[in-house]
């Protein structure tokens, strides 16, 4: 629709079953079909590759993020001065946990403003993970040209009960678990920035991660701070790469059980 051009709201729907389309007609946006076929391109660069979009740059945004007042401003400071100088920019994404804003703890970046002709997800070989679904996962688009930060930021608030988190991060570990045994997680860090791979790769062989998960967000970055919600958004966060820990031990032993079988 013209509304919709003019407005530049786009949502990317999967069949859903709970009034999304119709929501997001009437408030202007405009509606686009998707439905994975099980092979790439996934659901952001089907996008990129597919929506007759009316302008240049892009704001990724998730069923669960939402724009603050201080990013839109942000934004349209951004545009208003000129032809952004990068090609992407890292927002921050700050929790909404038992129901409060987390001022501390953990924070969450990722390339969500970019110049479309610019960014591209790479083909991730992550199919054989049965539990994942059609958006890509955690890893970031690739920019041609430089990347910048934007200060203000994203609220991750899921509007569905605490079990949607704890089931879709239930799926993200079997992700990184997987990827993660066979090498597949350096190779994507290959992608990111040299001061971003290196922390990766440090972290992702860091022993004793769900510990240092939980110090990190609780004590080192403040989520005491938050009081009970920010102590049990720690856990939570320890609780996810526990998961990964036993997950990717469970299909060592299953791999070498397998080598002992055929001999």
């Amino acid at each position: 629709s013209r509304s919709a051009r003019r407005t530049g709201r786009i949502v990317i729907d999967s069949d859903s079953t709970d009034g999304t389309p119709e929501i997001a007609r009437a408030r202007g946006a405009r509606v686009v079909w998707f439905r994975w076929t099980g092979g790439y391109p996934k659901k952001k660069q089907w996008t990129l590759d597919t929506v007759d979009f009316a302008c240049r740059w892009l704001l990724f945004l998730d069923a669960d993020e939402r724009v603050t007042p201080a990013l839109a401003d942000e934004l349209a400071a951004l545009f208003a001065a000129g032809p952004p100088r990068h090609a992407g920019y890292v927002v921050t994404g700050r929790p909404v946990f038992l129901g409060r804003v987390l001022a501390h703890g953990q924070r969450f970046a990722k390339i969500a403003l970019v110049r479309r002709d610019a960014a591209r997800f790479q083909p991730c070989p992550d199919l054989d993970v049965a539990t994942m679904w059609e958006v890509e996962g955690h890893y970031q688009p690739v920019i041609d040209g430089t990347v910048g930060r934007l200060g203000a930021p994203l609220l991750h608030a899921d509007a569905r009960p605490l079990y949607a988190w704890f089931e879709r991060h239930n799926r993200y570990s079997d992700w990184e678990a997987t990827l993660g045994r066979d090498g597949r997680l350096d190779a994507l860090a290959a992608l990111e920035t040299p001061g971003r791979r290196r922390l990766k790769r440090l972290f992702h062989r860091l022993p004793g991660r769900p510990l240092w998960v939980f110090v990190y967000s609780f004590i080192i970055r403040f989520g005491w701070l938050d009081g009970g919600a920010g102590f049990h958004f720690a856990v939570a966060r320890a609780f996810y790469y526990w998961q990964i820990a036993v997950k990717r031990r469970a299909l060592e032993l299953a791999a070498a059980q397998h080598v002992v079988r055929r001999k």
